[in-house]
């Protein structure tokens, strides 16, 4: 199918858009036996009361997870639930055939740091050749070289177009047209893009990343991660809040109904993280808020959406789900009932829970 070029293509084509979300979990990427490598570090650090680093305290769910070999023989099984998820999205793909995947992920002190944190931008790139594994000793499940170059197409034109069509919104969008100090994508973008081509076929389509301040108050004290227990640090200033990354959501939607492109709009992240849930000591995630976000999800619930508070989704660990609340502003403004499918897949050990969707294609 001919990829469309611009907007001046009005007359012969109609704006067709299909949403979806996947997760980015880095440690789909290495083996089994690594899987449950942020659970083992974390519980080193010293400031966990022995008693709650002892499995025998532990949700018997976490206890099976963990089992005698720390998690390796469940993350087999974690695996094959996170593949069949991107295998479901994948052919929603292939079926939907985009002309660009715009893709809203977090950027977790990787391309943004102390000199600029936008708190989202539109990064007009053009192709690229990614390289996932440069500088990592950790092995991939691909057993791919550190050298290893990975293809990624970009449509600098669609996300200058979209810049514009924002900004005369009202949305003060940032943009770029080179990496700053990333060399290629973050990794809530090239994992998703290397998680839904797992099988290595090739990954035939177009990329416009969006990335989002979703670390917000610990995107440069803590470096988009965490600092073990007791570390003093002074706060940032938050990331933007979920009614105001809906909006932007709604915005992008509009904006791309006036265009004439088959696009995609992908949401990247995983839910709560072990790592950000200080009230668990960061022992597992916080599943209870992250169940309701679901159900919320599952019946089109954009209240609960909207009323969601920032400092809620900070307190569950819950910060790269508002890659999400820009996807559910763009179903929202789609007026979009639940998705025709998705899953929740649980887990105690494995750092987060993760939620894979899908939509029917939308045309006006």
């Amino acid at each position: 199918m001919r990829p469309r070029t611009a907007p001046t293509d009005k007359d012969d084509a109609m704006a067709e858009i299909l949403l979806s979300g996947v997760t980015h979990y880095p440690p789909l990427a290495g083996t089994d036996q690594n899987m449950a490598g942020i659970h083992r570090h974390l519980l080193t650090d010293p400031a966990v009361p022995a008693e709650l680093a002892d499995p025998a305290s532990w949700p018997p769910e976490q206890r099976a997870e963990w089992g005698e070999d720390e998690g390796a023989a469940r993350a087999t099984e974690h695996r094959a639930e996170l593949r069949a998820g991107f295998t479901r999205v994948r052919r929603a793909l292939e079926d939907f055939e985009p002309d660009v995947i715009v893709i809203w992920g977090d950027d977790q002190y990787e391309n943004f740091k102390e000199d600029l944190i936008p708190p989202y931008a539109l990064l007009a790139y053009p192709d690229l050749e990614a390289h996932p594994w440069a500088g990592r000793s950790i092995p991939n499940v691909w057993a791919e070289p550190e050298d290893f170059g990975y293809p990624v197409q970009g449509r600098s034109d669609i996300a200058r177009w979209l810049a514009e069509a924002l900004l005369k919104d009202g949305v003060d969008v940032s943009y770029a047209y080179e990496p700053r100090h990333h060399p290629d994508l973050s990794h809530a973008f090239l994992n998703a893009i290397l998680f839904l081509d797992y099988d290595r076929v090739g990954f035939p389509w177009p990329v416009v990343a969006m990335p989002i301040n979703c670390y917000g108050r610990k995107v440069i004290s803590a470096q988009g991660m965490f600092r073990p227990f007791g570390t003093k640090t002074e706060p940032d200033p938050p990331s933007p809040s979920p009614k105001r990354l809906m909006d932007v959501g709604a915005a992008v939607a509009r904006a791309l109904l006036a265009s004439p492109w088959r696009v995609a709009l992908l949401a990247s992240s995983s839910w709560s993280h072990a790592f950000l849930v200080d009230h668990n000591w960061r022992l597992r995630p916080d599943t209870a808020p992250d169940r309701k976000m679901y159900e919320a999800l599952t019946s089109a619930d954009y209240i609960t959406w909207e009323n969601t508070a920032l400092e809620q989704v900070e307190h569950a660990g819950q910060h790269e789900l508002l890659n999400w609340f820009a996807l559910m502003g763009a179903a929202r403004e789609l007026d979009r009932r639940p998705p025709n499918w998705s899953t929740f897949v649980e887990t105690w050990t494995f750092n987060s829970n993760k939620v894979f969707a899908t939509w029917d294609p939308y045309t006006p």
